[in-house]
């Protein structure tokens, strides 16, 4: 169940992440004045941020954890189309007073920062340092989406499940990574769910997925990777 940690009252002068989130551009006394209703709320996995439809009232700074945005086919399949991870930002489509596109799913436990769009419609006023903030998360979020066609769309399964593997390992410099299940691997690249599991199980044959002690981690292999996804 999702909790508000400090309602209202999020602290942006001293978040560990704000250089990378959404108000870099602001300084110090920009952030002391806004910082009042902002929530910074806690989510479980399989709890939904939001729904595609809500009205979008607000727009989400991820401080930690997975999220996945997603889409569904006319015959009620789920398609994945982006994973969100700390200092992205999601809920962008409350600034062309449109409702949210996705369904957004927690899949490890994640902290966000909501943020009501009255804040950053005022803030877009009064600092331009933030409308340029916000057209450059746009634009990451539109090669997010380019490098998720190009990437997770073509090649063969196995080449595909390597690329992910790769986008997982990318943020974090020890190359650990908490998998999530084979059903949503599959949403993410098209293929089966069995096929997804029959080769996460070949990559730990081959050594290109160790498990780490414990048995909750996963251990990656670049090299390994490299020359799968390259396929």
């Amino acid at each position: 169940m999702s909790k508000i940690l400090t309602p209202g009252g999020a602290d942006c002068v001293s978040c560990c992440i704000r250089k990378s989130v959404l108000f870099a551009g602001l300084d110090i006394a920009d952030c002391a004045a806004i910082h009042r209703p902002i929530d910074d709320i806690a989510l479980s996995p399989q709890e939904a941020l939001y729904r595609a439809g809500d009205p979008a009232q607000a727009v989400f700074t991820i401080r930690s954890g997975l999220i996945k945005l997603v889409q569904y086919l006319p015959d009620g399949r789920q398609r994945i189309v982006r994973l969100l991870h700390a200092t992205d930002v999601t809920g962008l489509e409350a600034l062309l007073d449109q409702p949210y596109q996705h369904d957004a799913i927690v899949l490890q436990p994640t902290e966000v920062c909501r943020i009501p769009l009255e804040v950053i419609q005022r803030l877009d006023q009064d600092k331009p340092k933030l409308r340029k903030e916000l057209m450059v998360r746009w634009q990451r979020a539109l090669d997010e989406a380019d490098a998720w066609l190009t990437q997770l769309s073509t090649g063969s399964a196995r080449a595909r499940v390597a690329r992910l593997l790769q986008k997982l390992a990318g943020g974090r410099e020890d190359g650990y990574i908490e998998l999530f299940g084979r059903e949503d691997i599959g949403s993410m690249l098209g293929i089966t769910t069995e096929t997804a599991s029959r080769i996460i199980a070949e990559f730990k044959r081959n050594g290109a997925l160790a498990e780490a002690p414990g048995g909750v981690l996963l251990k990656c292999d670049p090299a390994a990777l490299n020359i799968i996804a390259a396929d």
